[in-house]
């Protein structure tokens, strides 16, 4: 086993992803709960809608990225997510994540690191390793 095989990059990178949207996911359940989250992106001018599918996909999709389940595909779907949070949430705050409100650093970031896990893949350790890689624990 190689400990430098891109591999164990692609599983740091997925972790931190599923735990990143998981943890902004259930803020928005626990914290601004669901009635708020969905009037704050009323308030943006976005429909409901957008709101249940930012929640369900966070959560979801968090878990799913942690378990290494669809891994492309829900970094895939993270990329528009996170490109729309910093235009319609942070895009008026300004570039630095610090300032008042969050600026739209931190959600191009992620869109970013997003789209490598896309070219990257699951990764070691993945329950649903892609077609072709055998899991790291085998």
């Amino acid at each position: 086993m190689n400990r430098l095989d891109p591999a164990y990059g692609a599983l740091a990178l997925r972790l931190a992803l599923g735990v990143m949207a998981l943890s902004h996911g259930l803020l928005k359940v626990l914290v601004f709960t669901i009635p708020g989250t969905v009037g704050y992106f009323g308030s943006l001018g976005l429909p409901a809608i957008a709101a249940y599918a930012t929640i369900a996909l966070e959560v979801g999709g968090g878990l799913a990225l942690i378990a290494g389940v669809l891994v492309r595909p829900i970094a895939a779907l993270y990329v528009p997510l996170m490109l729309g949070a910093a235009i319609f949430g942070h895009g008026g705050n300004g570039w630095v994540f610090s300032a008042p409100n969050g600026g739209w650093e931190y959600p191009v970031f992620l869109a970013v690191a997003s789209l490598a896990q896309v070219f990257l893949g699951a990764g070691a350790f993945a329950l649903l390793p892609e077609a072709g890689r055998k899991p790291a624990f085998a």
